[in-house]
């Protein structure tokens, strides 16, 4: 028996993963690389020709590609994405206060149409004019629209009008709610669509540079993407639906993690760049979130881990609060690129400005600090302060003393920062390691040099914030420690029902936590073991683990766990089909396309339960599988009054689930 080869890929933030594997001996071949924002496919290449060769494989070899990414998560956390329009079908304005979807919005447009369904799926008049009047204007502003319509998981017509139109006088990306959800819920359905219409620029770049790549190399394997919830999906499909790749590389990794140490039961922590997500694995599985993933404070209708996701990572922005009698240090949320790493890829560019700043007889504002374009380019929207500062900014960093001369300049660089065609450099958690000798990839001596201009801040005593380089170091370290155990916690605390208690404020866990004496002793553990993933797990985690009394395990493939969980895993797809009793007799049965209406209760049953697995193997194979097989989840509303059982409403789910078809060279 011949084994196939299959090759994933993880890009994430700061590192892009490769792993070759081999059916029959796992893990044969890895590599990272710096994952290259301006053109992903030269960090893609260079991962994936490391592990090629470490695994000695020929590229015609490769049956399968795998491509799992936080991209997705990333550009929700850090408020990046493109423009949307969104198109409101038959809700009115106070529906936008709903759900979080006002917050969403922004300034991103939205168009309130009359027109939408009922509960039955019956129509009522659309009226599109509003529509017409502003399309060509908001065409030229925004990047794909959305379009949620009242009651359209009953009866997506009027969506699908409106989609067809915008597609025919725009060619703009557009996205209807009822294609991701068949759930209730207008408004978080259309924050859900929403988001998916930021995102569709995003995730296409990673997989036209992906498969840009692969083509070059003569890769001719399918190409999958991991979605929020383990499972895989076609590219093509994955690019019409990228919300729900939000959490795909988290829940990569939580298939990693499986596969990597055989538990059943454990909190698994992976720690990026950018982020730590946090999860539960529970009877082998990831645990679901039930009513949707969360992601960047805002809850999907997207079905994925139970996955809580902090912005908190080894790149996270180190914050020095000075003004009170003690300086107090916390991380994150924003991601900056640490100066270590900036001191190793433009060493001319950086080290002698640190020197410099050092050197100074008094501290500037931003000391230490950098900014360098994305090399991606500039979209539309754009004001005209905006795109001069960006072309001030150019490719190398620049010193942020030197480029914000205004005060306006600030707001104009925080713009491009969340449009993604600006970065910005600076003191970060991987620089504490680097200077502490923990981390070596990069470069230690500027590493070294921010910290020395972040200890000439004093508080509010006087006093320096830390006599040494190294002492602040360790201080980042331990509050790196003590963040990612309070977030640990906060993940998993509502598993007990225990959602009241705030782990950063509560004072008894935080004498827990500190292993403060007194004559009561406070203790805090988890009841299973801690497994640490990321490239810096093995720097973080022991301590971690301390501190929560958790036996930590990191495994051997901790630093490519996403990539390997992006190869394991297969292809579900599900399909819900309800069925509910109307008010003027007759079982109306739903969520395919137009509405069926049947006299009879038994027929409509097993109506919904035949369309339900003839659509969802249709589906299945679309997203990429081979073979599936198919199972049947029922939920029946039907009490009985006076003796008489009446059915209100049935929810039918056909899941088919399978591997991915691979080819066999």
């Amino acid at each position: 028996m011949t084994s196939s080869l299959l090759l994933g890929i993880d890009t994430g933030g700061t590192y892009t993963d490769a792993v070759v594997f081999d059916e029959m001996r796992g893990v044969i071949g890895k590599a990272k690389s710096l994952t290259t924002r301006h053109d992903l496919s030269i960090g893609i290449g260079l991962s994936v020709e490391g592990a090629l060769e470490a695994a000695g494989v020929l590229p015609g070899s490769i049956g399968l590609v795998s491509l799992s990414t936080t991209l997705a998560t990333n550009a929700l956390v850090e408020g990046q994405g493109g423009r949307a329009g969104l198109v409101m079908i038959g809700f009115e304005p106070a529906d936008l206060l709903r759900a979080g979807l006002k917050d969403a919005l922004g300034s991103d447009p939205v168009i309130m149409l009359a027109g939408g369904h009922d509960v039955h799926g019956q129509e009522r008049m659309l009226d599109m004019q509003a529509l017409k009047d502003q399309l060509p204007d908001l065409a030229t502003q925004v990047s794909a629209f959305a379009i949620a319509g009242y009651f359209a998981t009953r009866n997506p017509a009027h969506e699908m009008r409106v989609r067809d139109f915008i597609r025919e006088q725009t060619g703009l990306p557009v996205t209807c709610s009822h294609e991701l959800s068949s759930r209730l819920g207008g408004p978080r359905r259309a924050l859900t669509t929403l988001l998916n219409a930021r995102l569709v620029a995003v995730l296409s770049r990673l997989i036209t540079a992906c498969e840009s790549f692969l083509q070059c190399r003569g890769i001719l394997a399918p190409l999958m993407v991991v979605r929020g919830d383990g499972a895989l999906i076609v590219a093509s499909q994955a690019r019409l639906r990228p919300i729900e790749t939000i959490l795909s590389g988290p829940a990569a990794s939580l298939v990693g993690a499986r596969y990597l140490t055989g538990l059943d039961q454990a909190v698994v922590s992976d720690i990026g760049g950018t982020t730590s997500d946090v999860a539960i694995l529970e009877d082998g599985r990831p645990r679901l979130a039930p009513d949707g993933a969360v992601v960047g404070g805002y809850r999907t209708m997207v079905e994925a881990v139970a996955l809580h996701t902090f912005g908190l990572g080894g790149d996270s922005q180190v914050h020095i609060d000075d003004r009170g009698l003690n300086a107090r240090i916390t991380l994150g949320p924003r991601r900056l690129l640490p100066l270590s790493l900036v001191g190793s890829l433009y060493p001319d560019a950086v080290l002698p400005v640190l020197e410099r700043q050092l050197a100074a007889g008094h501290p500037g504002r931003y000391d230490g600090r950098f900014a360098m374009a994305t090399g991606i380019a500039a979209s539309h929207g754009l004001t005209a302060a905006e795109q001069k500062l960006l072309e001030r900014i150019g490719t190398q960093p620049v010193p942020i003393n030197d480029l914000l001369l205004q005060n306006s300049h600030g707001a104009q660089l925080n713009r491009l920062v969340s449009l993604g065609l600006a970065q910005v450099a600076g003191l970060t958690p991987s620089d504490a390691m680097h200077a502490l000798g923990r981390q070596s990839q990069w470069h230690a001596g500027a590493a070294l040099l921010g910290l020395k201009l972040a200890c000439r801040l004093r508080d509010g005593a006087g006093n320096p914030i830390a006599p040494s380089p190294e002492s602040l170091a360790e201080m980042i370290s331990a509050r790196l420690t003590r963040q990612s155990a309070e977030a640990i916690i906060s993940a998993c605390l509502p598993n007990t029902q225990d959602e009241a208690i705030d782990p950063a404020t509560s004072p008894a866990i935080d004498r827990a936590l500190s292993r403060a004496p007194g004559v009561v002793r406070l203790s805090l553990s988890l009841d299973r073991p801690l497994v640490g993933l990321g490239a810096s797990a093995s720097v973080h985690y022991p301590a971690i683990a301390d501190m929560l009394s958790a036996a930590s395990v990191i495994p051997a493939d901790a630093d490519v766990a996403n990539a390997i969980g992006a190869v394991v895993g297969n292809v579900r797809s599900s399909v819900m089909v309800t069925v509910a009793s109307m008010a003027q007799g007759g079982f109306l049965v739903s969520g395919l396309g137009a509405p069926l209406v049947f006299d009879d209760e038994q027929h409509a049953l097993d109506e919904a339960r035949r369309l339900g697995c003839e659509a969802v193997e249709q589906l299945a194979v679309t997203n990429g599988a081979g073979e599936v097989a198919i199972s049947l989840r029922e939920e029946i509303d039907e009490p009985e009054v006076e003796g008489t059982r009446r059915l209100v409403e049935a929810r039918i789910t056909a899941t088919a689930s399978g591997r991915p078809r691979i080819v066999h060279a």
